[in-house]
C-alpha cells in the first residue's frame, strides 16, 4: 500500500494546490503560528545575566540540560519566558490519563462523549497551570543559587512564576489552534519546530568534533549515514502494520440483496507514535534540570543522584527503558479498545474468518494487540536508548539522537498524511461541483 507521501507525489500538482484555498489557510496559519513561538523562545525572562547564564550552560554541557533545552528549541539555553516549553502540559496529561484509567469517576466522565472530554481538558489546563507555577517557582530558586539572577528575592520569583505560567499557557492554547485551524497536531508541532530549528546548529557541532580531533572524518561520515539509516528505519516500522480479515455476509435491505464483502483491520506496529519516549522524558527530565542546577552548590546527595541520571549511565538508560515500554502498552490501552471494535463488528455483523464473534473477537484481537505492541515497544526502545550511548560517548548532539529523529519522522509523515487529506477532500468536492450533483448545486 502506497504511503500518504508517495500518494501526494502522485496526485499533486501546482494546479490543484492553487485552486485549495482552504489548505492554503490552514497552511499559511500553521506557518505563522510556528514563527510566534519560534519568536517567544527569544524573549529572555526578566532579571537574568546574560553571561553567566552562557557560563553555566558551558559547564554543563552534554548533561540533561541539553536534553531538556533539545525539547524546548533552545529557550532554556536563552532562559525565556517560554523556557519551559509545554513539557508541563504533557505532563498534566499523563496524569490525567492515569486518572482516567485508575478512578471510575474519571472513566464515567471519558464516556460521557463530548461534555465529558471538555471537563477533562478543562482538569488537564488546571493541572498545566499548578505544575508550571511549582516548576517555575523551583526554576527561579535554582537560578539564584547559580548566581545567575541579578537582583534575587521575592520579586523575581513571582514575576518568574507569572511569566512561565504565561508562556506555557500560550504554548498550550497556540497548539489548540493550530490542531484546530491548521494542519497536524499543534503539540506535536510546536516540539517538532524546536527541534528542526536547532537542526543546522548540531550538524555544525557535530563537523567541529572533527576540527577538534574527537572525531574522524570517518566516523563523521558513519554518523551521518547511520542517522540516515534510523530514518529509513522509522518510516518502515511506522508504516507497517497487521491487517485482520473481516468479512461481510450477505444482507437483504427492503427488495434489494447486498453480496458478502471482505474487508481487512488494519492494526499498526506502533500505535502509540512518538507518546511513549515524551511522556517518559518529560517524567524525567523536569526533576533532573532542577538537580542540574543544584549539582554544584547543593547537598552531596543532589550531584550523586545527578551523575547517576546522566544519559548514558545504566539507571539513567534503565528508567528511560522501562518508561517508553510502559507508556507504549498503556497508551495503546488508551486509545484502543478490544472490547469496543469487537463488538462495533459484531454490531455491523463483521467477523474474523475462524473466530467467534464478540468476547471471542475481543480475546483474538487483544491477543495480536499485545504481540503488536510488544515488538512496538522494543523498536521505540531500541531507537530512542541506543544514540544516547553514542551521545554520551561521543559528544554528539542530541538533537541526532533517536527521540528527536522519532519526533521529526512521526510528525512530519502525519502531517504530510493530513495534508494529502484535505488535498483529495478539496478535489473530491471539485468532482461534485463538475457532474452538477444535487448537493453540488445546493452549495
Amino acid at each position: 500500500m502506497a504511503s500518504a507521501v508517495e500518494q501526494l507525489y502522485k496526485n499533486f500538482n501546482m494546479k490543484s494546490f492553487a485552486k485549495a484555498e482552504e489548505l492554503k489557510k490552514r497552511l499559511l496559519f500553521t506557518l505563522g503560528a510556528l514563527v510566534v513561538y519560534r519568536l517567544l523562545t527569544y524573549v529572555p525572562l526578566p532579571g537574568i545575566d546574560p553571561v553567566a547564564l552562557g557560563q553555566f550552560f558551558q559547564r554543563t554541557q552534554g548533561g540533561v540540560l541539553d536534553m531538556f533545552n533539545m525539547f524546548s528549541g533552545g529557550a532554556l539555553e536563552r532562559m525565556s519566558i517560554v523556557a519551559l516549553n509545554i513539557m508541563p502540559y504533557i505532563s498534566a496529561s499523563i496524569i490525567m490519563q492515569l486518572l482516567t484509567s485508575m478512578s471510575p469517576s474519571m472513566a464515567a466522565l471519558k464516556k460521557e462523549g463530548e461534555s465529558g472530554r471538555k471537563k477533562i481538558n478543562q482538569y488537564t489546563r488546571y493541572g498545566t497551570v499548578a505544575l508550571t507555577a511549582v516548576q517555575g517557582y523551583g526554576l527561579a530558586i535554582a537560578l539564584e543559587s547559580q548566581g545567575i539572577v541579578l537582583d534575587p528575592g521575592g520579586f523575581f520569583r513571582i514575576v518568574t512564576v507569572v511569566s512561565m505560567v504565561g508562556g506555557t499557557m500560550f504554548l498550550m492554547w497556540l497548539g489548540e489552534q493550530i490542531t484546530a485551524r491548521g494542519v497536524g497536531n499543534g503539540i506535536s508541532l510546536i516540539i517538532y519546530a524546536g527541534i528542526v530549528a536547532e537542526f543546522p546548529k548540531a550538524f555544525g557541532q557535530a563537523l567541529s568534533l572533527g576540527e577538534r580531533g574527537i572525531l574522524s572524518p570517518a566516523a563523521i561520515l558513519l554518523v551521518l549515514m547511520g542517522v540516515v539509516a534510523l530514518i529509513i528505519g522509522m518510516v518502515f516500522v511506522e508504516r507497517a502494520q497487521r491487517r485482520i480479515v473481516v468479512q461481510y455476509p450477505k444482507r437483504q435491505m427492503g427488495n434489494r440483496m447486498f453480496q458478502g464483502d471482505t474487508s481487512h483491520l488494519p492494526m499498526k506496529i506502533n500505535v502509540s507514535g512518538v507518546i511513549p519516549p515524551i511522556f517518559a522524558s518529560s517524567l524525567l527530565l523536569m526533576p533532573m534540570t532542577v538537580a542540574g542546577f543544584y549539582s554544584e552548590s547543593g547537598p552531596e546527595w543532589v550531584t550523586f543522584v545527578t551523575s547517576l541520571l546522566g544519559h548514558g549511565q545504566p539507571l539513567y538508560m534503565t528508567l528511560y527503558t522501562v518508561g517508553i515500554i510502559f507508556f507504549t502498552f498503556f497508551y495503546t490501552a488508551v486509545v484502543f479498545s478490544p472490547e469496543d471494535t469487537a463488538d462495533n463488528l459484531k454490531k455491523h455483523g463483521g467477523f474474523v474468518p475462524g473466530i467467534r464473534p464478540g468476547k471471542r473477537t475481543a480475546e483474538y484481537l487483544d491477543y495480536v494487540l499485545t504481540r503488536l505492541t510488544a515488538v512496538g515497544s522494543i523498536y521505540l526502545a531500541l531507537v530512542c536508548v541506543i544514540p544516547e550511548f553514542l551521545i554520551a560517548k561521543y559528544g554528539i548532539p542530541f538533537y541526532l539522537g533517536g527521540t528527536s529523529l522519532l519526533i521529526v519522522v512521526s510528525v512530519t509523515m502525519d502531517t504530510v498524511g493530513q495534508i494529502h487529506s484535505h488535498l483529495m477532500a478539496h478535489q473530491y468536492e471539485g468532482l461534485i461541483k463538475k457532474a452538477k450533483l444535487r448537493g453540488g448545486r445546493r452549495r
